[in-house]
């Protein structure tokens, strides 16, 4: 196996993650029959307007707060505002826009100098898969039949007081599994792979990888992938420890919830004191290999999670806090579509509300702040890909350093509610001496 490597841009990106239906609506003429008023309190099943115009009008927007890569959930034709079931891999979602608004969205990032990241969803399908539309309709006889893992016909897809007789993710009917030991069916999705990063998209995010439980298909996935771009980047939605996809011959990075874990236990809830938090902050960034550790997507939240001032109980100086470290340590920064203005929402689907447009509604000292720590960030290298170490950590205040050859940054963080002042003993090749901290 050739060297481990990420692509460099990656490790100097700043990601935002928009969740389609819900940034901005650009084009209100392919707006589906029941959309709502843009605002409406979000539910599981209903439609706001939102599509790829509405991001491309909205790029000064991104670039002023100093995004340079967005990962996009779902776009491809599906019934939901998720579109986590996926009908057609091939199509945009026409309630999103067509093939000329992607690739318009796509060429006006590419000019900018920003990257697009797709999500994939290959573990499962949704019913209107025209395959296992198929096999719905003709059962046994279907010539897809061994695409899906069916237990016996019939099968009842839409009759919730039968089982269902074939797997699905997590028991959901709507979301039948695919069986990726059939050579069709990896030959179908490794072509999907294929086909979208060779229209220009810049990598894949994978919706739960792990529920492909064959370290082969990924391996074919990556060659797959960087053969045809090898600057695309892949990273999987991982909640715990990835070191089984992260040896190079898989993805490049995954989702680093193991971060947010960390901060959410240390800043939000005060259930954690520093020294533990500066443990795991250290083990967290020695446990994968260099190249995959700068390439990880940092997050404090997202899609799947409460906002992250919610996370917070709605204090914005706690809220800072997590942005300090999400910018600060290794690996590339991604913000949630509107924690920057201050959002707020529990988890899904309070997560996924429309973007508040309203600047007067904005909560500017939490925007300014973030903005100021993606320059601070984009201003030296050592913040991107300098090394990490944990100069002290005592009660609710710690303190590590970023640095290379050239320069060195300190960064202190206290937890607690009240004022510390002490002495920093700075036991480092890259520091000597005394050091006094005052918060």
């Amino acid at each position: 196996m050739d060297a481990f490597r990420t692509p460099d841009w990656v490790k100097h990106a700043v990601f935002y993650q928009i969740f389609p239906d819900r940034f901005a609506n650009g084009d209100p003429s392919n707006d589906p029959a029941n959309v709502q008023p843009w605002g409406t309190p979000p539910t599981p099943y209903n439609f706001m307007g939102g599509d790829l115009r509405g991001i491309l009008q909205h790029l000064d927007y991104l670039q002023e707060l100093g995004v340079t890569a967005v990962y996009l959930n779902p776009i491809f034709q599906s019934t939901s505002n998720h579109r986590y079931n996926t009908y057609d891999y091939y199509r945009i979602d026409p309630k999103l826009g067509t093939m000329e608004d992607f690739h318009a969205l796509l060429a006006e990032m590419h000019r900018r100098g920003m990257r697009l990241i797709l999500d994939g969803v290959f573990n499962h399908c949704g019913r209107g898969f025209y395959p296992f539309h198929d096999v719905v309709e003709n059962g046994s006889h279907s010539p897809y039949v061994h695409w899906f893992h069916i237990k016996r016909f019939p099968i009842y897809p839409y009759d919730g007081r039968k089982k269902a007789n074939y797997e699905s993710w997590w028991g959901i009917r709507s979301l039948p599994k695919f069986n990726t030991d059939y050579p069709p069916v990896r030959q179908f999705l490794l072509g999907v792979a294929r086909y979208w990063i060779e229209q220009g998209a810049d990598g894949w995010r994978l919706d739960v990888p792990n529920e492909i439980d064959d370290d082969e298909f990924w391996r074919e996935f990556r060659q797959v992938v960087k053969s045809a771009n090898p600057d695309a980047y892949i990273v999987g939605e991982i909640w715990k420890d990835a070191r089984r996809w992260l040896q190079g011959d898989q993805f490049d990075a995954v989702m680093n919830y193991l971060l947010r874990d960390l901060c959410m236990e240390f800043l939000a809830k005060e259930a954690m004191d520093a020294p533990a938090f500066a443990r795991g902050l250290t083990r967290l960034f020695q446990r994968y290999p260099q190249e995959a550790t700068y390439a990880q997507l940092n997050l404090l939240g997202s899609h799947d999670t409460p906002r992250w001032l919610t996370v917070c109980s709605g204090d914005v100086t706690r809220a800072m806090l997590g942005y300090v470290v999400l910018f600060t340590v290794p690996g590339a920064p991604c913000i949630y579509y509107g924690d920057e203005i201050g959002m707020t929402g529990e988890a899904d689907p309070h997560c996924r509300a429309c973007f508040e447009w309203d600047r007067r509604r904005w909560n500017r000292r939490l925007r300014e702040h973030v903005r100021r720590l993606v320059a601070l960030r984009r201003s030296h290298t050592a913040w991107r890909t300098g090394a990490f170490r944990v100069l002290y950590a005592e009660g609710s205040v710690v303190a590590y350093a970023r640095w290379e050859e050239e320069a060195t940054f300190v960064v202190a963080l206290n937890a607690g509610e009240n004022g510390w002042e002490g002495a920093l003993p700075v036991r480092s090749p890259v520091l000597r001496g005394v050091r006094t901290l005052r918060d």
